[in-house]
């Protein structure tokens, strides 16, 4: 990989790249104002394999233009969608932290699970910016019907204050369309499918509170709820299993398995009805057996 060197781009500097992905790089940036103010974000940089893609552009723009009205303490703030050069971008808040798939992936090298009350605390902070953007109207009172359409660990950031913001929202759409003439671009983010998507039927928000569903399993087992040799082996299962609160580890308490029952029902009228339920229900476990928990 060519050492990366701080950069002006357009009205942004270049810090730092942070990560490169199948669709774009991501930047710790910065912007100035007047008399010495300096902003502190991050540039997503769309990679110009995708740049080119005319669907995937307009796509994005439509989607972005919805994910800009989301402003709330658990999503990742989005400033802008832009155009320097070649290069189209988004500049969105900068999140001083990881994402939950890398501590995840951590935990599991040094062989350690992550205490119960953690796991519970993340989950219902996920559910509150889900409720939030499944809910949000437009200016005349019309549901936006914003669906994220791929909640999976890589999308949940943890800052080292202990906040909780879900990332990429208004993104993942055009990077599903156009992954699917990109082999590989997907790997990793099928395990966490709801079966509608998997079986390519028309999806509502119960797909991310399913999503959702599959990382409280995993974070509170320590392993993936569908796993397979292939991606064809993980899609079958994702459109065959049923599941209900027997299905689940007798190590998971029974409030829990049957908040995960409710999250991954096969049939999306068996759901959860919003990421709100959801979040009252592990709130109110939380805070019902641990009595002292504080974020």
């Amino acid at each position: 990989m060519a050492e990366f060197h701080p950069k002006p781009f357009g009205k942004y500097f270049l810090i730092e790249k942070l990560a490169t992905g199948g669709m774009a790089e991501i930047y710790k940036a910065k912007t100035f104002g007047v008399d010495g103010f300096e902003k502190i974000l991050a540039i997503k940089r769309i990679l110009p394999h995708c740049a080119v893609d005319k669907e995937f552009i307009n796509m994005l723009v439509d989607e972005a233009k919805l994910s800009v009205l989301l402003s709330h303490t658990n999503i990742v703030q989005v400033y802008d969608l832009g155009k320097i050069g070649d290069d189209y971008f988004i500049s969105m808040e900068f999140i001083n932290g990881i994402n939950l798939r890398e501590v995840m992936n951590r935990a599991k090298e040094v062989g350690e699970k992550f205490t119960e009350d953690v796991v519970v605390y993340i989950l219902s902070e996920t559910c509150k910016g889900l409720d939030y953007a499944h809910s949000k109207k437009d200016n005349e009172g019309k549901p936006l019907n914003i669906v994220h359409r791929d909640i999976s660990p890589q999308n949940i950031l943890l800052s080292f204050e202990g906040e909780v913001k879900i990332v990429d929202f208004g993104i993942a759409k055009a990077a599903m369309n156009i992954s699917h003439t990109m082999a590989g671009i997907l790997k990793g983010k099928i395990s966490y499918m709801s079966p509608e998507q998997a079986l390519g039927k028309p999806i509502d928000r119960k797909t991310d509170i399913f999503s959702t569903g599959l990382i409280l399993y995993e974070m509170l087992t320590g392993e993936k709820l569908f796993t397979g040799e292939t991606q064809f082996e993980v899609l079958k299962k994702i459109r065959t299993t049923r599941l209900n609160e027997n299905s689940f580890p007798d190590s998971i308490p029974a409030p829990l398995r049957k908040i995960l029952a409710k999250a991954l029902a096969y049939s999306v009228k068996d759901r959860y009805d919003n990421a709100g339920d959801m979040q009252i229900d592990l709130t109110r476990y939380l805070y019902s057996t641990y009595i002292d928990f504080t974020p």
